[in-house]
């Protein structure tokens, strides 16, 4: 039954022997189920090396002033040269104006495809209508 269907995991097999009739464990199903030999799926690592040049990377940072100021930076970083698209400070941040920066930063016509940033509120539903404008595809980073 493995071999017939290789997507199948030892619970869904062990539930289909159980409708047919066939008092066995799980633990045993998956002792004789046949390994599968495909290579594994591309890894993160993978991924990077095969596609740095579509890819880019934001992240915004604060940086406290002498004067007890606060200051936001924006910094826009491209994976295939590892060099800086873009970057700007401002005192206070909206998601206007990094939906700008974004802009000034990628151009209409040298957009990279992906664009990797975290999930900070500061970038708003602004900042993703642009990016889908332009033809970049948001890929915010898990929550943890």
């Amino acid at each position: 039954m493995s071999i017939a269907n290789p997507l199948w995991g030892a619970p869904r097999i062990h539930g289909e022997l159980l409708k047919l009739g066939i008092d066995i464990g799980q633990t045993s199903v998956a002792k004789y189920m046949v390994r599968r030999r495909d290579p594994p799926s591309q890894g993160w690592r993978t991924f990077l090396r095969n596609h740095a040049d579509g890819i880019a990377a934001m992240d915004m940072f604060v940086v406290p002033t002498i004067s007890f100021r606060l200051l936001y930076g924006l910094l826009i970083m491209g994976h295939g040269r590892r060099h800086i698209l873009w970057f700007g400070v401002t005192a206070h941040p909206t998601a206007e104006w990094i939906a700008n920066q974004v802009t000034e930063a990628c151009g209409w016509e040298q957009a990279p495809r992906y664009l990797i940033r975290d999930r900070d509120g500061a970038y708003g539903e602004i900042l993703i209508r642009r990016l889908r404008s332009i033809g970049i595809r948001d890929r915010p980073t898990s929550p943890r």
